[in-house]
């Protein structure tokens, strides 16, 4: 098996079918497909922020859930789109505000369709994929080596959110541990989640979040090969976005 693990997409859709055809990957139907049975693997966060969430939901869906093509999981925005489309109370700002924008626009059946896809594509995906083929683990913002192969509340706090402390930075975003610094494991553990300029090695961990949305680029993990290739992005470049192991 070889895998080709995608960072937060974020909405740019433009930049993900650029980076789709980086990686050799050709365009059917209106859908990627690779020439060596490639298997793509969105790592979270796929809407929010950017300006193609609803059509990046439609393109993730039909991928994952209706042609079984690629995987998923769910990262933190994920997790909360999940409960805006379940219509429990959350704040639409921290970028779903662009997200149900695109999502208000669209006339009532579209909505309901695009509902019921983001619902089924979260409810039918894994919290994060242990990949035996290639060594490696994807878990949208990191996992413990202790913790893979459990799925509690505690475990899914960290998967979706970091090693959180429960304290603010003073910009108002969660204090967050850098828990890479201590992984042992043997397996490549794969995520994103904090933006970061290039791709970050530690230990046997890659961050593969380089801030899309944030004006930076969009970036793939390739195993067993264990290269990136990556596009840049066509927003603005918001540099605070970028210093949080600085």
């Amino acid at each position: 098996m070889k895998i080709d693990v995608i960072g937060d997409v974020h909405g740019c859709l433009k930049e993900l079918k650029l980076l789709f055809s980086k990686l050799g990957y050709e365009w059917e139907n209106g859908l990627p497909i690779h020439p060596e049975g490639r298997t793509p693997i969105f790592l979270g966060d796929i809407t929010d922020r950017g300006p193609s969430s609803i059509d990046t939901i439609r393109l993730v869906y039909q991928l994952v859930v209706k042609e079984k093509m690629a995987k998923y999981i769910p990262g933190n925005h994920c997790d909360k789109l999940n409960r805006f489309f379940k219509g429990n109370p959350v704040q639409e700002k921290h970028g779903l505000e662009t997200t149900s924008a695109e999502y208000y626009a669209l006339p009532k059946d579209e909505q309901k369709e695009v509902k019921s896809e983001f619902l089924e594509l979260v409810e039918t995906s894994s919290l994060y994929l242990e990949v035996p083929d290639v060594n490696a683990v994807i878990a949208h913002a990191g996992i413990r080596e202790e913790d893979i192969g459990r799925n509690n509340k505690q475990v899914k706090t960290f998967v979706l959110y970091g090693d959180i402390t429960g304290a603010k930075l003073p910009d108002g975003r969660p204090e967050r541990r850098d828990w890479a610094q201590s992984y042992s494991g043997s397996r490549w553990v794969v995520y994103g989640h904090t933006p970061v300029y290039e791709p970050r090695y530690v230990n046997k961990t890659v961050n593969i979040d380089t801030g899309c949305v944030f004006g930076n680029k969009l970036t793939a993990f390739r195993l067993p090969e264990e290269k990136t290739v990556s596009v840049p992005s066509s927003m603005p470049l918001v540099e605070e976005k970028f210093n949080y192991y600085s």
